[in-house]
Parts: structure tokens; sequence; C-alpha cells
């Protein structure tokens, strides 16, 4: 005989309840089929897991010792039938998402067709906004956002995918200009960045080894609030730009753009992740859960 999820849910059951004939009314069986699972069990674990007397049931130091674990095996059990249940069910029904504009662009419309190739009882209605959407009052049940910061009172988030930071310009604008050595040559160049208000202009930078931070007040004569826009600058030779690297791999690669100041990152407001918010009974949902899973593991559930 093995131990059965049957005799772990009446023993956490009754060491709830501390109530045989409790536990036997929530779990819909009879007394004497609760009382015969725990016996069960303490013949397997070799112990008394309760003391009964005529009036009540307490656990024994025994039964406290191995409740905790009990509780984490049905937790487990659980989970793991779901996942079962997921991966063999046809997973239906639409999904109402939102994320910034140009990771949206760049990264999320280039993988979702995978995911809709594999659940074609799925359809996704997507919506890239930089602005906070309102989960409630638009009906969204995820938003991908570009934020560590934590969720509103009320909503449920979950990690997706990291985002990097890091200051490159064009070739031709550092033979012109001369390169950075420094966090504080900075200041004679142009900065471009993903401008909202004047503070974007005091840029925050880090040493990759955590051992210095600078902070240093850049002159830029074009602002703007789109990354996309930043990266165009950038490769047009306006100056020394603060990029995510999902926009600049490709142009790295090739040449178009250099790293300035490899060895110190920028620390922004946004962060350095994208987090899933939402009402925790959508982001609850069979086919959301799949969809987040996809994006921070890569594959296809």
């Amino acid at each position: 005989m093995v131990i059965t999820t049957d005799m772990l849910g009446a023993f956490v059951k009754v060491a709830q309840t501390l109530s045989v004939s409790s536990a036997a009314a929530e779990l819909g069986v009879g007394k004497g089929l609760v009382s015969k699972r725990i016996a069960q069990l303490e013949a397997l674990v070799g112990a008394t897991l309760f003391s009964r007397s005529t009036r009540r049931v307490s656990l024994t130091p025994a039964g406290e010792a191995y409740l905790d674990g009990a509780r984490r095996a049905l937790a487990e059990m659980a989970a793991a039938q779901e996942r079962v249940r997921d991966l063999r069910a046809q997973l239906t029904g639409d999904i109402r998402l939102t994320a910034p504009v140009s990771w949206g662009q760049r990264v999320l419309a280039a993988r979702l067709p995978e995911f809709l190739r594999a659940h074609p009882g799925i359809g996704i209605e997507l919506q890239l906004a930089d602005r906070v959407m309102d989960v409630g009052r638009d009906r969204i049940d995820v938003a991908l956002r570009w934020s560590s910061a934590p969720p509103s009172a009320g909503l449920a988030s979950a990690p997706v995918a990291e985002v990097g930071w890091l200051l490159a310009a064009s070739p031709a604008w550092l033979e012109a200009a001369g390169w950075p050595r420094e966090p504080e040559d900075l200041v004679a160049h142009p900065g471009l960045c993903y401008w909202r208000e004047s503070a974007d202009d005091q840029w925050r930078l880090a040493r990759a080894d955590g051992s210095a931070r600078r902070q240093v007040r850049v002159a830029g004569r074009y602002h703007v609030d789109n990354p996309e826009a930043v990266a165009e600058a950038a490769l047009a030779g306006l100056g020394v730009a603060m990029l995510p690297d999902y926009l600049c791999t490709a142009a790295l690669r090739d040449g178009r753009l250099v790293r300035v100041l490899p060895e110190w990152t920028p620390v922004t407001k946004f962060g350095t992740r994208i987090t899933a918010v939402g009402a925790p009974e959508r982001m609850g949902l069979a086919r959301v859960r799949a969809l987040l899973r996809f994006l921070r593991n890569g594959t296809v559930p």
C-alpha cells in the first residue's frame, strides 16, 4: 500500500477542523471512511498522528511535524494535475491583451503567431499602448507592463520577460564627437532617451559589478516619447542613446550602432522587467496561464 491523496486529504482536513465528523462532512464522505484513511496513513508513516478522546481530536507532535509536508504534497499534486489537464485540454476563448508599443511590436508580435498556431481555439485581441490601461474599465485580461513596480491593490502579477538597458551611438557620431570614457563625459553629447518629462534628462548609471553609481544631466535637443524613435535618432547620428536591448540587438551586431560605456548600465524608472498584471480571476484562466508560460519559457505549452 502507498500513501494516497485521499489519505493526505483526510489527514489535513481533520487537522484543520479537529473533528472527524466535520472533516467527513466537508469531504462529502462518511466518518468511517475518514477514520479508515487516517488509520491507513498512520500505519504507513509508522506514527500516531492524532490524539483521540471522546470529546476532541488533537494533533500529536508527529502529526504537527507531518502536517506541513502533507499540505505541500497535496498542493503540488493539485498543481501537477492542473498542468496535465491544461496540456490535454483544447484551450478555447479570447484573451484581451495590452502591451507597450515598442516591446509589443518588436518582441510580442513576433512570438504570438507560434502560440496561436499551437492553440487554434484561442483568439487574441492585442492593444499596443504606452499608457497604463485600467484592466477593469478597459476589460483587459492581461496587461503586459514595462515596470517592476508592485501592482495596484486587488491585482495579481507575474514576471514575463527581462529587459536590459544600454547606451549606444552610431560609429560616425562617436568618431566626430569623441568616445565617452566616464559617465561624466556624457555631458558633452546630446542625450537621446525615452523622454516624458524634464527629469528624464537625469541619467542614472550603475557599474555592472555594482561597485559604483553615477548621475549625469545630459543635454538633448530631440525629446521623444517613443523608444523606436530614440533608436532611429541614434542610427541617424544625433547623439548617445539610452535604449532597451531588444531595440538595438541587430544594429549592434551589424555595426550600425556601438555600445557606449559598456561597463555601465542605465538605471531607469521603467525597470528591467515586463510584468503581467490582471485581475486574479482572469490571470487564473487556463488559456491565460498557458500564454504566460509561453512568454516566460519560450516554449508552447
